[in-house]
């Protein structure tokens, strides 16, 4: 672990564009099995945590393709949960794997950069926020965790990937 990371029992990552991308060409996330590969470097890095031995996995993604009725909050939930086993070789409890479905245009408590997904999943494991880190690759991300009162990482930092190198 890096020396910023001491103390972390709770990590929490974004899906898109962080652990994940999307395979099919203008689609901002997956809407189906099959869709989605993950990001350079994901899986060795999260199959390093000791997850079941103190470290704890969660994932807070905004995926607004369901309130747009492109994919139903099950399939998405789905995906995030198969992406967190295959990314971290770990399958978190369900409460630990949030999502955020509303459109963009809808005012809501859980869209980043609000903090609401972060705070469930800290609830539902019982961690204070100085014990958790979430990463993820855009300004709302590092906002949300401000506002959650946790440490932010840049995934491209967290992973190791240079500009380009992704």
């Amino acid at each position: 672990m890096r020396r910023d990371d001491d103390g972390v029992r709770l990590w929490i990552f974004d899906a898109d564009d962080t652990l994940r991308r999307t395979r099919v060409r203008g689609q901002p996330c997956p809407r189906a099995p099959g869709e989605w590969e993950l990001l350079p470097g994901v899986a060795r890095r999260l199959h390093a945590l000791p997850w079941g031995e103190g470290a704890l996995l969660g994932i807070a993604s905004n995926q607004d393709q369901v309130g747009y009725g492109l994919l139903s909050e099950a399939m998405a939930h789905r995906l995030l949960m198969e992406l967190a086993e295959a990314a971290a070789g770990h399958r978190p409890p369900a409460e630990a794997v949030q999502l955020c479905p509303h459109r963009l245009e809808v005012k809501c408590a859980c869209r980043k950069p609000g903090s609401a997904m972060l705070e469930r999943i800290m609830d539902h494991y019982g961690v204070p926020a100085e014990e958790a880190m979430f990463v993820g690759d855009a300004p709302c991300d590092r906002e949300a965790a401000r506002r959650a009162g946790i440490r932010f990482r840049l995934a491209r930092d967290f992973f190791g990937w240079s500009e380009s190198g992704r």
